[in-house]
């Protein structure tokens, strides 16, 4: 920012270095190595480079513009606290944000998403914030509804598909967190050995929601909140490559795709 206050744009203060470079002969060597370097980085950021913290801000200017602003209502009523009618389980992938394929609107869904989206079963010491996500939808804010969504393409399948029989592991928590859905894997081999590998892991991402939706009935609240038909439980798979949606319920009754 210049000495009168006003902020200097990036084509100045690159145009100021090159004159001081010019005019300055008898700088040190190292200085000029320097600023000629920090030069280069202001070019390139100019240039078009990747910038996380423009990308934020101007993301959060858009959606508080186009939606907070328009929204006073809803964002009001927030404010006040939640009570969403649903729990997804989904997962990290970037392609597969659930707020954004299903167009949940804020405060409608409280989710959940970690590699694979799997849903360990119940343990009170091991894979406890998964627990407590649970415990907190299902008993505090007594949602109406969980739906553990699977997708296409999906990385952590992949990594489960080709553990080694052995068990050997390759990283510090993938494959013990995807191991989750052993049984998964086991069922889709046995049951379609005859297959290639990518129509196995397309197997193997929806049959891991099953194995996930058995999971949650090992949560007493949750099963108890099934039992008095306070709760439902569906599985999902979203498939980006195609453009369509199953969905189904604990039976397992399967449904045609949505769209």
């Amino acid at each position: 920012m210049a000495s009168n206050g006003k902020p200097i744009h990036i084509d100045d203060a690159i145009d100021g270095l090159k004159k001081l470079l010019s005019e300055k002969e008898d700088l040190q060597t190292v200085a000029v190595e320097k600023i000629k370097q920090l030069t280069a980085e202001l070019e390139g950021v100019d240039a078009g480079e990747f910038n996380a913290v423009e990308r934020i801000r101007d993301g959060f200017a858009r959606f508080k513009k186009e939606k907070y602003e328009t929204n006073p209502t809803l964002y009001g009523e927030l404010a006040k606290g939640q009570s969403p009618k649903f729990l997804v389980f989904a997962c990290a992938d970037s392609r597969v944000c659930p707020s954004h394929i299903l167009d949940f609107q804020p405060g409608e869904a409280f989710v959940v998403r970690n590699i694979a989206n799997m849903v360990p079963p119940y343990d009170t010491i091991k894979h406890s914030g998964a627990g407590a996500a649970i415990e907190y939808a299902v008993v505090h804010l007594k949602v109406e509804n969980i739906v553990v969504i699977g997708h296409s393409c999906c990385g952590g399948i992949k990594g489960l598909m080709s553990i080694p029989d052995d068990g050997t592991e390759a990283s510090d928590f993938i494959e013990q967190w995807v191991k989750i859905g052993l049984a998964a894997k086991s069922k889709v081999k046995a049951d379609c050995s005859d297959l290639e590998y990518s129509d196995l892991c397309t197997k193997c991402e929806k049959e891991a929601v099953n194995v996930s939706l058995g999971n949650l009935l090992t949560y007493p609240f949750v099963r108890e909140a099934v039992v008095n038909k306070k709760l439902s439980l569906k599985g999902g798979h979203y498939d980006f490559v195609n453009g369509s949606f199953d969905l189904w319920n604990l039976d397992f009754g399967f449904t045609s795709s949505l769209i």
